[in-house]
């Protein structure tokens, strides 16, 4: 059965990427000047991101903010279709490699006892 949020309370969708040390700086460039600019012509909230250690490996983590499912789905494939950040990943490549190892996602629903219904409170 699938899990489905209340009607009308956000959910949450978490994003980890595993970057890589030697091109950390390209793959930031590339989403702060880039990817979040095109992000949010798609109705895109990004309520926080952070840059993760791990012993093996260094992760850039996100949280995005949605109103509901078809919403996340509709404009991801809105942002992955889109013709400028196809050609921004394209160019950022070919000059400094892959800039993303292993993609994790997930779909949070929150639940009626959470403290906050919404992460972006007050923002």
């Amino acid at each position: 059965m699938p899990v489905v949020s209340q009607v009308n309370e956000p959910i949450h969708e978490l994003r980890i990427y595993e970057i890589f040390k030697n091109n950390k700086e390209a793959f930031h460039e590339r989403f702060r000047d880039h990817a979040a600019r095109i992000m949010k012509t798609y109705g895109f909230k990004i309520v926080a991101i952070w840059e993760s250690e791990q012993p093996n490996r260094t992760e850039f983590v996100y949280l995005l903010e949605w109103p509901d499912k078809k919403t996340l789905d509709d404009s991801w494939a809105k942002f992955k279709a889109d013709k400028e950040w196809i050609e921004i990943k394209k160019q950022m490549a070919a000059k400094h490699g892959e800039l993303v190892g292993e993609i994790q996602d997930r779909v949070l629903y929150l639940k009626d006892y959470s403290p906050s219904k919404s992460l972006l409170v007050n923002r």
